[in-house]
């Protein structure tokens, strides 16, 4: 049996924050990172480059705590300017590319920690993006609830109350509304009658 001579002596490992909207994500996100930092940790942030709501560079959650971070174009990006670094943060990983899990997987198998943040499902209540094959290979796993707008309880929903036929449209509160399962059911009831 040959054993692989470029196995570092400490291995990483991926952790995956997903949820809904308006579920604290980036929020959870922030608060891990800053930890590290706060242990010393090198840590670098990224972000895919298309998500401007907030900000070009800043990861910012919905009450407004940002972290600094590199906005890039694709995962493989994420290889290229990680040297060095301890913790990595990915935000909003539901809007990048299928490479992200191959990505995630390398940094960890290097000894790198990897946190990634992003919604789990779409508008529709469909898996988004590279999230399910993250959530299969992390070694932990958080899912984040909101709360559902019409009744109070747990929503896992991130039901959009504008038209738009795209899987990808970014807004706030002016485009979606976190709702359980019950009250999103009941909204697209009467969208399609």
């Amino acid at each position: 049996m040959q054993i692989e001579k470029n196995i570092p002596s400490r291995l990483g490992w991926i952790e995956v924050i997903c949820g809904s909207m308006f579920s604290g994500k980036t929020e959870e996100l922030i608060r891990r990172l800053n930890r590290a930092r706060i242990a010393k940790q090198k840590v670098e942030i990224f972000k895919p480059a298309v998500d401007t709501r907030f900000d070009e560079q800043q990861v910012v959650s919905h009450d407004a705590h940002s972290i600094l971070s590199t906005p890039v174009e694709s995962s493989s990006e994420i290889l290229l300017l990680s040297q060095d670094v301890n913790v990595i943060g990915i935000d909003e990983a539901q809007f990048f590319d299928g490479e992200l899990p191959s990505v995630c997987n390398k940094l960890a198998n290097s000894g790198i920690r990897v946190i990634v943040a992003g919604l789990d499902t779409d508008y529709r209540g469909n898996p988004f993006g590279p999230m399910p094959d993250l959530l299969a290979i992390a070694e932990y796993v958080t899912k984040l609830h909101a709360v559902c707008m019409n009744c109070g309880d747990l929503a896992n929903f991130s039901h959009r109350i504008i038209a738009n036929p795209r899987q990808v449209v970014l807004g706030e509160k002016d485009a979606y509304e976190p709702l359980c399962r019950k009250c999103y059911l009941e909204k697209l009831k009467n969208t399609q009658s």
